[in-house]
C-alpha cells in the first residue's frame, strides 16, 4: 500500500486549496478513503471520509461546508478541495484507506496572512 498525498502550500485566511492522493498496492475503488490532518502539538484527527462509491461522505464538525472530499477511482486518486480555509486549518494532511495502517509523507497546509 502506497499513498502519496500532494497539492498542500501556504494560503492567506479565506483562500483555497485542492488536495490530492494518489494510492497504489491496493484495489481503491473498493476501499473507503479517509483524509486526516495534524497539526503542530496536536493529535492526529479525521477530516472527512468517503465510500467507495462515493454514494456517502463524512466531514468533521469543524470542516463541513467548507471541504469537500471526492475521488476517481479510475485514477486511483483522492481529493480534498478546501475553500474558505483558517489559521486553524494548519496542518500536515494525510489520506488512509479504511482497513490498513499505511500512512502516506503527508502535505503541509499553512493558511497565515
Amino acid at each position: 500500500v502506497q499513498l502519496v498525498e500532494s497539492g498542500g502550500g501556504l494560503v492567506q485566511p479565506g483562500g483555497s486549496l485542492t488536495l490530492s492522493c494518489v494510492a497504489s498496492g491496493f484495489t481503491f475503488r473498493t476501499y473507503d478513503m479517509r483524509w486526516y490532518r495534524q497539526a503542530p502539538g496536536k493529535e492526529r484527527e479525521l477530516v472527512a471520509q468517503i465510500t467507495p462509491a462515493s454514494s456517502s461522505t463524512y466531514y468533521a464538525g469543524s470542516v463541513k461546508d467548507r471541504f469537500t472530499i471526492s475521488r476517481d477511482n479510475a485514477k486511483n486518486t483522492l481529493y480534498l478541495q478546501m475553500v474558505s480555509l483558517k489559521p486553524e486549518d494548519t496542518a500536515v494532511y494525510y489520506c488512509k484507506a479504511n482497513g490498513f495502517d499505511n500512512w502516506g509523507q503527508g502535505t503541509q497546509v499553512t493558511v497565515s496572512s
